[in-house]
């Protein structure tokens, strides 16, 4: 067996090895941990619901501003332990006077003299929140009408810190394309792994859509550059708190039917999540956080390793080709997997021309991979990315 021959195996075992566990070797773990040894949530319906804070980030968001605070306004919440407070990033169209007109309804709004990005946003808002849980939310997602009271009630548990929304995406997709049709199957196992985590202890990460947080947990200063999200589920658990998933409080997320925009949406998430990750680094102790440390790093950080985990795998079969049949046949259908993501992304966005659903997927896999590679790359070259640029979503429909 030649050298180059044991180079492409080891390439391809361990491919294949950091991929099946991330994707499916961790969550049977969390499954067998969950069925030994689950962690229940001491939740109940409160006597008096706790005063909270309903703080929404917002950047020229005029088209979909007015629904998005009218469905706040509609939940199911006590009017009176309520207080919603949009905090304009410097919006340059008419989003804040839109927003002025619910002054008598009690939404208050903090303009910000310069734009600094979302986390800026809501670390400058700290000063004007009330109550004792602050709920984040966006303004191109709509919350289900009960999902607040499910989500508030899972404080009634004093050992929860932070509590997350289910997302579900709507496959309401500008011009009837596919283009980005494949995300609602991740989202959908995103929050079924999130449910694991729940059973066994804590969530790593929360919902940037839809989550709560205890005000005191909230007060910590994340830097403008970090995912606050993110770091909300690690601030809790250095405070000996857990972060939970609430199978209950789901938010419809609209999903975009641009491929390149949800291409530029994962580059800047996942490059602030490894930012916020090695901001957070000690986390990643096992001697001091226990299982903790394993599932942050099996879920972020294994993920995160995935599609570098692909291009050794194409290496590892690229290295065999010549020397054997056999390899040619995965190596023809992964570049025949590359071919067809080349193709969606030049796919003219156009609802008369829908793009064929195994182009859909090849167009998601190779761009989402590919997205996560120059996060890495931005992350390693020190590239902070503070400014906020939301992602522009179909105006999602009333929440049922």
């Amino acid at each position: 067996m030649s050298l180059v021959w044991g180079v492409g195996e080891w390439f391809i075992a361990i491919g294949i090895l950091v991929i099946g566990y991330a994707y499916a070797g961790y969550p049977v773990l969390l499954w067998l941990i969950g069925k030994l040894k689950s962690t229940p949530i001491q939740a109940a319906e409160p006597r008096e619901w706790p005063l909270i804070t309903i703080v929404l980030a917002a950047y020229n968001e005029e088209r979909v501003i007015e629904g998005t605070i009218e469905s706040l306004l509609a939940l199911d919440y006590p009017a009176d332990r309520r207080h919603v407070l949009v905090i304009s990033d410097a919006s340059t169209d008419g989003t804040d006077a839109i927003v002025r007109r619910f002054a008598a309804r009690g939404v208050e709004l903090l303009r910000l003299a310069q734009r600094g990005g979302k986390t800026a946003a809501e670390n400058a808002a700290r000063t004007h929140l009330r109550g004792t849980i602050i709920v984040n939310t966006d303004a191109s997602v709509r919350i289900g009408r009960d999902a607040l009271k499910a989500l508030i009630g899972r404080f009634s548990d004093p050992t929860i810190g932070v509590a997350s929304g289910r997302d579900v995406s709507l496959a309401q997709l500008e011009g009837g394309g596919r283009a980005n049709q494949a995300e609602a199957g991740y989202v959908g196992y995103e929050m079924w792994v999130r449910d694991l985590e729940t059973r066994v202890g804590s969530i790593v990460g929360a919902s940037g859509c839809f989550y709560a947080i205890r005000v005191h947990l909230h007060m910590n200063l994340i830097p403008e550059a970090l995912s606050r999200d993110f770091a909300a589920a690690l601030v809790a658990r250095e405070q000996g708190m857990r972060a939970v998933s609430v199978r209950e409080a789901v938010c419809y997320v609209p999903r975009t039917a641009s491929l390149r925009a949800e291409y530029r949406r994962k580059v800047r998430t996942i490059t602030r999540g490894l930012d916020t990750l090695y901001y957070k680094r000690a986390l990643l102790n096992p001697l001091r956080y226990g299982a903790f440390s394993w599932m942050l790093a099996s879920h972020k950080l294994c993920r995160w390793l995935v599609p570098w985990s692909g291009v050794a795998i194409l290496l590892g079969f690229l290295l065999l080709a010549p020397e054997a049949t056999w390899p040619r046949w995965p190596l023809a259908l992964l570049l025949l997997g590359v071919l067809g993501g080349i193709i969606a992304w030049y796919w003219p966005e156009s609802p008369r021309r829908k793009l064929p659903l195994p182009l859909a997927w090849c167009g998601y896999l190779v761009s989402s991979n590919l997205a996560v590679i120059q996060a890495w790359i931005g992350a390693l070259r020190g590239d902070l990315t503070p400014t906020w640029e939301p992602t522009r979503r179909p105006a999602p429909p009333p929440a049922a």
